[in-house]
């Protein structure tokens, strides 16, 4: 990877879906950073905001503060690559819509990258409901994450981004607050796959498993945090988290990325302790034990199943460039 300038240009994505006071208030954490050459671009999927949101984004996106592209599709993976198309920075930061960060932020990202061993930095994430839920009570803190939070087939039930405090080597980063090199996507050819549906659970576990066959790292550096606030509505919840539609994709998702990246050794242990965590209830997931919800929830594992396979077979067309192709920019050449 080529080496960086003093200050190398960041261009700070926002993909929004149904948001409003929450999304103001995180693009104003992303103008007030000291950092002095970073670009925010804001994928806009929203069909119709409040008259004051509108009011705000226009001005800022008049000012020329932002980018503000507005889309008629709905897709947390197709927003980030339409936004990656459109930047101009050396490092892209990918935050959700419902953040708050401190000025410090994208200086904390950019450090990371003068290590050109490092693809990708992974941030700390503070959620505020579980903030909320430790009251007063102290969160217990760790130096490194456990050997299976590097196992590609059950990495997802150990690793850690909120109480590991020291800077190390990880397998994934969390959606709501990462950062690769542009060169990336410009070089390497990756891009988000859109055929991870709903909430688009694991898509960015999907882009990370890509990145590290490239021979990339994937940084963890606690400096770079955020409080993520985990909003109810919006967001990429475009049905109800309780719907089965949602409980379907999730499921989907999963298997989705199984089949990508997981050797059949690892595929069968993935699928177990999905089925052990997520069906069944078992810790670390600590879902209800009822007969009933439990059936329910091994029906959508099953449509799950079902639906990732027919995705594997369309994908044979698609490439998992579903909602790019609509994009009049899909095949311009990369600036």
């Amino acid at each position: 990877m080529n080496s960086l300038p003093k200050f190398p240009k960041v261009s700070v994505i926002v993909p929004t879906y149904g948001r409003e006071q929450v999304l103001c208030q995180s693009i104003a954490d992303v103008l007030a950073q000291d950092y002095p050459n970073f670009e925010a671009i804001v994928v806009d999927q929203t069909p119709q905001h409040l008259p004051e949101t509108e009011a705000q984004l226009a001005q800022w996106a008049d000012a020329g503060k932002i980018q503000w592209h507005r889309l008629r599709w709905a897709s947390l993976p197709g927003a980030r690559n339409f936004a990656a198309r459109r930047s101009h920075g050396e490092i892209l930061i990918f935050i959700d819509d419902d953040v708050r960060l401190e000025p410090g932020f994208i200086a904390a990202h950019v450090v990371n990258y003068r290590n050109p061993e490092i693809g990708a930095v992974a941030g700390r994430v503070f959620d505020r409901m579980k903030l909320e839920q430790e009251c007063t009570k102290h969160l217990s803190e760790f130096d490194y994450q456990v050997p299976e939070a590097a196992d590609p087939a059950i990495a997802w039930y150990h690793i850690d981004l909120v109480r590991a405090t020291q800077p190390q080597s990880v397998i994934t980063a969390r959606g709501c607050n990462m950062s690769f090199r542009r060169q990336l996507f410009t070089q390497a050819g990756l891009h988000f796959d859109e055929r991870y549906r709903g909430s688009a659970v694991r898509e960015e576990s999907d882009f990370c498993l890509s990145l590290r066959k490239t021979g990339l790292k994937i940084w963890y550096d606690p400096a770079a945090h955020l409080v993520h606030l985990g909003e109810e509505s919006g967001g990429c919840h475009d049905i109800s988290t309780r719907s089965i539609g949602y409980q379907t994709t999730f499921y989907h998702n999963h298997f989705w990325l199984s089949f990508k990246h997981l050797t059949w050794g690892q595929r069968l242990r993935f699928w177990i302790k999905l089925f052990d965590c997520h069906v069944l209830g078992h810790p670390p997931c600590y879902k209800s034990g009822s007969p009933i919800k439990i059936l329910v929830r091994l029906g959508c594992y099953w449509m799950g199943f079902v639906k990732a396979v027919s995705t594997a077979v369309i994908g044979l067309w698609d490439q998992g460039q579903i909602y790019s192709r609509q994009d009049p920019g899909f095949d311009r050449p990369e600036s």
